[in-house]
């Protein structure tokens, strides 16, 4: 009895040794977290049907991989900044974080609708956005890690599911608002949507475990984590994944227009089809990675996309329209359920309260990756062609296999250690 006593006054004291698991205040927490990341990571998503537009149109003078720069400084300065921003929201909570972020994110888009040059999208969506981006995105995969542990897979998952929706809806609506209102009018109707949503985001967002007085004393970046080989194997594995997922998916759009008998709407419809596959692929694996183990969910998850890729991308989605399809459906689902379950995977190796530093080091490594992987997409498919940048990739994917495998051997003390839920 004593003993129980003992353990209820620790968990009363000690935040971290109990998590809510669900409530309505957790959950309005996940509500505001998948709004956040429908305008962020949604944008992330979708931003190769705006690379193939500005291709097309305003930046038609200029090379696909010329044009990539804007997607690849957009997605590198989200992810860099992150080895600050996740130490800041240790310390100090999500707040104004978070409404920093959401002005700069709206003044972006809404400057963005007024550039017709390279330089200009650059400094603008590439650098602007990026820097706001990287507040919000750090703030909202950050905080769910205060209120869910057990299930932190699903929770993760559902918050995840935002950026498919926004990745699903952003094409669409310029498809349709282009021929009606024309580019600058299309992008301010686009920043409308991104106000309503991170207004409401902000009011609802609350972290649960108080500022961390550790978190306090250490400096802001603190590289001496990666000491620790399941993390670093863990971000040789991220950081190959990253960069076919945002490769892929920036220059998915291009690939097709550069496979010439396809339609000319087909990339819109691709990458709408991607994300919207993507929604089910965030939930369903991260509902059964909280009963079989998120490693183990996510070594499921990369051999799937593998296959995907192999047998329907590299041999048929340069001449089969249906075969392309085909492949976004399944690629979508699969990298899906990998982006949403990764983070909730490096949760399991720190304190909820250090969730922050180690999401934000370990992503400011990974964006190197995403910096070169859209310029590069474009340079492989117009110097090597499409085969071979699909080829490319495949070999990409299987390394980052190879890396979460170890990963999850060095997790587990260096064993092989196959029936295990982990």
């Amino acid at each position: 009895m004593h003993d129980k006593l003992q353990d209820s006054e620790h968990n009363a004291l000690d935040p971290e040794a109990s998590f809510p698991e669900g409530g309505l205040r957790a959950w309005l927490v996940v509500a505001s977290a998948f709004l956040m990341l429908f305008p962020t990571y949604g944008l992330l998503l979708a931003i190769g049907t705006f690379q193939d537009y500005w291709l097309q149109h305003q930046l038609s003078a200029h090379t696909a991989s010329e044009v990539g720069w804007i997607p690849g400084v957009l997605v590198f300065m989200t992810l860099v900044l992150g080895i600050w921003i996740g130490p800041l929201f240790d310390r100090y909570g999500p707040r104004w974080i978070a409404l920093i972020g959401s002005a700069g994110y709206v003044a972006m888009m809404l400057l963005l609708a007024e550039c017709d040059k390279l330089w200009q999208m650059i400094l603008c969506c590439g650098i602007l956005g990026g820097v706001s981006a990287a507040m919000l995105t750090t703030s909202a995969v950050s905080v769910v890690a205060h209120w869910f542990k057990e299930r932190r897979g699903f929770a993760s998952g559902i918050v995840m599911a935002g950026s498919s929706c926004g990745g699903f809806s952003l094409p669409l609506i310029l498809r349709s608002a282009l021929p009606k209102f024309g580019y600058a009018w299309s992008l301010r109707l686009i920043a409308l949507v991104f106000l309503v949503c991170l207004s409401i985001s902000n009011v609802l967002m609350r972290a649960r475990l108080p500022p961390s007085a550790a978190a306090k004393k250490k400096a802001l970046i603190s590289i001496s984590i990666f000491s620790d080989l399941a993390f670093s194997l863990f971000t040789v594995y991220t950081f190959a994944f990253e960069l076919v997922l945002f490769g892929g998916i920036g220059i998915l759009p291009t690939y097709a227009t550069m496979s010439g008998d396809f339609p000319p709407d087909t990339g819109f419809y691709l990458i709408s089809v991607l994300n919207g596959v993507a929604f089910f692929g965030r939930i369903i694996p991260g509902w059964l990675a909280d009963r079989i183990g998120r490693f183990n969910t996510l070594i499921i998850l990369m051999v799937f996309t593998l296959l995907s890729m192999l047998l329907l991308w590299l041999p048929f989605g340069h001449k089969s329209l249906p075969a392309l399809y085909t492949f976004s459906v399944l690629f979508g689902f699969g990298t899906g359920g990998i982006f949403a379950l990764t983070p909730a995977c490096m949760g399991q190796m720190c304190k909820a309260q250090e969730f922050g530093r180690y999401y934000g080091t370990m992503y400011a490594a990974v964006s190197f990756s995403t910096l070169v992987g859209i310029p590069m997409s474009g340079m492989l498919a117009q110097q090597v062609g499409l085969q071979a940048m699909v080829g490319f990739y495949c070999a990409l994917i299987t390394l980052s296999l190879i890396s979460l495998v170890f990963s999850r051997w060095a997790y587990l003390g260096r064993r092989w250690i196959l029936r295990v839920v982990v």
